[in-house]
């Protein structure tokens, strides 16, 4: 079921020099929403530019509290506006949207391998498979050690993290790959899940090729209306022997990793 309303922001506040972090109240609607999916936030209750909304993933999901949290670069006009909320404003969102990630049954061990934002992502896919008794491995990549996200959180859910930053010079591809090898040589890994680099994408998708894994990702792209209407968010990939465009808020955002053209 689709959320389409008002909804109290808890907190929003600033965590490092470029991200910022969101928990919003959505009620009994918090049962529908699974890790992968996104909302489409309004950026102003105003009617004031920018007049698009702006998709964010999934950060953490509170069954508990019936929350859900987000975690957001702010790079454009849409979320610089989204910082002027404070604590106990009502946002207009819709979602949950998207197709949600997917865990093979009897799956044992996972590698999430995420970069930037795109742990966001990936940390609710933690938190997930953490509650079913999946015990999940994670390279998280950034430029610094101030972009790293949700340390803390994955490290209180048992996920063990490889961490690897640009300014450290860990970063490169090479260095990414034989952590992958050494994670799937000891734990014979049933899948891997990537969000928030094209580079490490890449890598991952050749990984699970090579090595017969299943895989997917999380796509990130600019939308216009989220719901499928507008194709502003078209990605190619392979069916069978053909390309086939789709769109990623409709068929994704969440896709077999063999198959996305990257």
């Amino acid at each position: 079921m689709m959320l389409y309303k008002l909804n109290e922001i808890l907190f929003n506040k600033q965590i490092s020099s470029r991200y910022w972090h969101m928990e919003v109240f959505v009620g009994q609607d918090v049962d529908n929403v699974l890790p992968g999916q996104f909302f489409n936030l309004l950026c102003s209750n105003e009617n004031t530019f920018p007049f698009l909304r702006r998709p964010l993933s999934v950060y953490k999901i509170n069954y508990d509290k019936k929350t859900i949290e987000f975690l957001y670069l702010v790079k454009g006009d849409g979320t610089k506006r989204l910082t002027k909320f404070k604590n106990g404003d009502c946002m207009d969102l819709v979602g949950p949207l998207g197709v949600p990630f997917k865990l093979n049954n009897g799956a044992r061990h996972i590698l999430l391998v995420a970069r930037g934002v795109g742990i966001a992502t990936l940390t609710a896919l933690a938190q997930y498979a953490v509650e079913k008794g999946i015990q999940c491995h994670a390279i998280l990549s950034a430029r610094t050690k101030d972009d790293l996200l949700a340390v803390r959180l994955l490290t209180s859910l048992g996920v063990h993290l490889h961490i690897v930053t640009d300014e450290e010079g860990t970063s490169e591809l090479t260095h990414v790959k034989e952590i992958m090898q050494k994670i799937h040589y000891k734990f014979s890994i049933q899948g891997i899940y990537v969000c928030g680099s094209k580079r490490l994408s890449k890598l991952a998708k050749s990984f699970v090729i090579e090595q017969k894994l299943e895989g997917q990702i999380a796509l990130e792209e600019h939308m216009a209306c989220g719901m499928g209407v507008c194709f502003a968010c078209v990605c190619n990939i392979l069916n069978d022997e053909n390309i086939e465009s789709v769109r990623v808020c409709k068929e994704g955002p969440v896709f077999d990793l063999r198959k996305v053209v990257l």
